[in-house]
């Protein structure tokens, strides 16, 4: 039983971060409006099971990324309080592995909505 207290309390925790960075992050809240409507596109597009995998994939990475973003921006503001060169290099670092894999996902976005939208428009 208290293997799935445990079990229950970590799936808590990581739903209260979700919740927490979606309140106090804009970029989190960017991230997944285009999330959910790309994905509803893609539904109308009826894409393939592969396709949609790999959208859900590209999709879980980016939000994954923007919730660690998050997370080292808080830990270097909880570490120091005053500016700090090495902090700015870490948060700098952190946002920078969100923003190169989001024009990854737009790269791959592209290539994996270009023939569906051709063959809807060709109909």
């Amino acid at each position: 039983m208290i293997v799935w207290d445990k079990l229950l309390k970590s799936f808590q925790y990581a739903y209260a971060g979700i919740i927490q960075t979606y309140r106090s992050e804009q970029n989190f809240k960017i991230h997944l409006f285009i999330s959910v409507t790309v994905i509803i596109i893609a539904v109308i597009l009826n894409f393939s099971a592969l396709r949609m995998t790999v959208l859900l994939i590209v999709i879980g990475i980016v939000l994954a990324l923007e919730l660690m973003n998050t997370a080292v921006e808080k830990t270097v503001d909880l570490i120091t309080l005053k500016r700090h060169p090495l902090a700015k290099e870490a948060k700098d670092a952190a946002a920078g592995a969100v923003l190169v894999f989001s024009i990854f996902a737009v790269i791959i976005g592209i290539l994996l909505f270009i023939e569906p939208l051709l063959k809807s428009i060709e109909s």
